[in-house]
């Protein structure tokens, strides 16, 4: 009698009952209930803030809730920490690689296993990954080490990992935030197909609309810790769920362009510009790059092809070793005199880390670039002395202005929520006259209302006629802000295209290196 195939297993479904978490007086989960069918692909969203981490950390069990249950396939289940959820079948994907990038794939997945044997094996182990990676939807090759991976690569086996665990319930945070869209599109449709089969439930923590109506069949939206609404994803509008995510606060919708580029006035220049980081591994190479006034050019590219390089470049960080940078015809070196004679502004990326001194007071931080200019603005020498008075009373006027949210202006900036930091650096850095704007993934991590806020600073820098450098990872903010496009692949400019003209699929051809 021939042997039968065993049935691939099923996939879990998951219900929280009540599910609240408080930490001391603050509820980041207030008696949330949200069921995920088994068989589903469920989309998690919210603000940041909102209780979505909480949430999926309560079900992983890396922390114990203050009240209610978690039901597996409706059995209630104690969940005291990750192991015991992996043991049900439960696995999640994180933003961040939890890879040890010196093993090779094959040794990531033995040794994650619970089970590993102190003495491997491996002419069985290999024999084993072999049958499993047969019925595995993503293609990898499991002998090369981690380190040399791509970001793509690495986050397939990410997912990989936790199939080869047996997780049939499987949560993604963010999943494509380090991926081409090309790629996007593989691993979740790839994941969706399973869903169909019924051999996996997923959860995906998103911010992307586009990802969930494309993939995820129901969604959830919290709001400061409360379950607020959710449903089918094609009965939901991406208003709709913007909606649900910010509650009764208006975001204001783009500010209205104006203008085209003004050729004639150039701001910035770069030719034939080389440069590395300190490690000497990531060179860029920038044959040409032009920004003129009254226009947005955005660079694209997945996350460490040279876009770091580049903004440190820029940003006086690091020197270029050969090339020329200029800025209105002269050249520029990126250093505070230059920036300040030439009004060039940069706000980098993760600004409480690179433009802020965290422990100094919020108002302390927005003075950085002025405490030693005179009242006057002569050009008389620096002022020696602080002026406390006329710098309070600055900081009072940036904070209302600008929407800025502290306790006071004496408070450490430290204690600001990110969108709040990025608030002040853009107050500090919009206030006065500014003819060049470098902006390195300005939403990087900020809640929606935010984002829209941050945007329309900066479109509302490009009407007023300054020339705009966007440089992020997130292609819908690229695609949403630029005038031009540029790709970055490998540490070089290898695309352009009008905005209006850009196609995605173009352009994620090129950002995975296919040029």
């Amino acid at each position: 009698m021939a042997d039968i195939a065993p049935a691939p297993p099923l996939a879990i479904g998951v219900e929280t009952i009540g599910m609240t978490k408080r930490f001391g007086a603050h509820a980041a989960l207030d008696d949330v209930s949200m069921k995920i069918e088994r068989g589903g692909f469920h989309a998690l969203l919210g603000e940041n803030g909102a209780g979505k981490s909480t949430l999926v950390k309560c079900v992983m069990g890396f922390y114990a809730p203050t009240s209610g249950t978690v039901l597996l396939d409706g059995r209630e289940a104690e969940i005291t920490n990750p192991r015991g959820a992996q043991a049900r079948g439960l696995g999640m994907v994180y933003q961040h690689f939890t890879l040890v990038p010196s093993l090779t794939g094959a040794e990531n997945l033995v040794i994650a296993r619970a089970d590993a044997p102190a003495i491997l094996d491996w002419r069985a182990e290999r024999a084993a990954l072999a049958d499993f990676m047969a019925r595995m939807p993503f293609r990898l090759n499991l002998d090369r080490p981690v380190a040399e991976l791509a970001a793509g690569e690495k986050q397939k086996l990410e997912i990989v990992k936790q199939l080869y665990l047996k997780a049939r319930f499987l949560i993604l945070d963010e999943p494509t935030s380090v991926l081409t869209p090309a790629e996007a599109e593989e691993v979740l449709g790839l994941l969706r197909a399973m869903t169909d089969r019924g051999t996996l439930t997923v959860l995906m923590i998103s911010h992307k609309f586009r990802e969930v109506e494309t993939f995820a069949r129901s969604l959830s939206v919290l709001r400061r810790g409360r379950l607020v609404g959710g449903g089918a994803v094609g009965d939901l509008s991406r208003g709709d769920m913007a909606a649900l995510m910010i509650g009764e606060r208006t975001v204001r919708t783009l500010t209205t362009r104006t203008g085209s580029a003004d050729t004639g006035r150039e701001r910035l220049r770069l030719e034939g510009v080389t440069a590395t980081d300190p490690s000497g591994l990531r060179p860029i190479a920038i044959d040409s790059l032009r920004v003129c006034a009254r226009e947005i050019v955005g660079i694209a590219g997945v996350s460490g092809n040279g876009q770091k390089e580049l903004a440190d470049v820029l940003g006086g960080q690091i020197r270029a070793t050969g090339g020329r940078v200029t800025v209105a015809g002269a050249p520029y070196a990126g250093t505070r005199a230059e920036s300040r004679s030439r009004k060039v502004r940069f706000i980098p990326e993760e600004p409480l880390r690179n433009a802020c001194v965290p422990r100094m007071s919020v108002a302390e931080n927005l003075a950085l670039r002025a405490f030693d200019r005179r009242g006057d603005d002569s050009d008389r020498p620096p002022t020696l002395w602080l002026d406390k008075g006329a710098m309070a009373r600055r900081a009072r006027d940036l904070i209302a202005r600008f929407g800025v949210k502290t306790a006071s202006a004496d408070a450490p900036i430290a204690t600001l929520s990110g969108g709040n930091v990025q608030r002040a650096v853009l107050a500090r850095e919009l206030t006065d006259p500014v003819d060049l704007l470098i902006v390195v993934n300005p939403c990087f991590g900020l809640d929606f209302a935010a984002v829209s806020e941050i945007r329309n600073r900066i479109v509302a820098a490009r009407n007023a006629g300054a020339a705009v450098l966007l440089i992020s990872e997130d292609l819908d903010e690229i695609l949403e802000l630029s005038d031009r496009i540029l790709v970055m692949s490998d540490g070089r400019l290898v695309y352009e295209t009008p905005a209006a003209a850009a196609d995605v699929a173009t352009i994620g051809r090129h950002m995975a290196g296919h040029h």
